[in-house]
C-alpha cells in the first residue's frame, strides 16, 4: 500500500502527495498521513470552503 501525505498550500488548497517524495515548494505537510482513501476522506472533512484563501 502506498502511503500519502495530505499537503496544503498558502491558498489553503489541499492535495495528496506520495509519502516517499519530498513535498514540493509552496506546499506543506498538514500532519496527516495514510492510505489514499483515508487521506481523501480527511481532506473531505477539513476542506469545507473550496475557494482559494485570496478569494474569500
Amino acid at each position: 500500500m502506498t502511503t500519502y501525505h495530505v499537503v496544503i498550500n498558502d491558498e489553503e488548497q489541499y492535495s495528496l502527495w506520495p509519502g516517499d517524495r519530498t513535498v514540493p515548494e509552496g506546499w506543506r505537510w498538514t500532519g496527516f498521513t495514510g492510505g489514499r482513501e483515508d487521506c481523501l476522506a480527511h481532506i473531505d472533512e477539513v476542506w469545507t470552503d473550496m475557494r482559494p484563501l485570496s478569494a474569500r
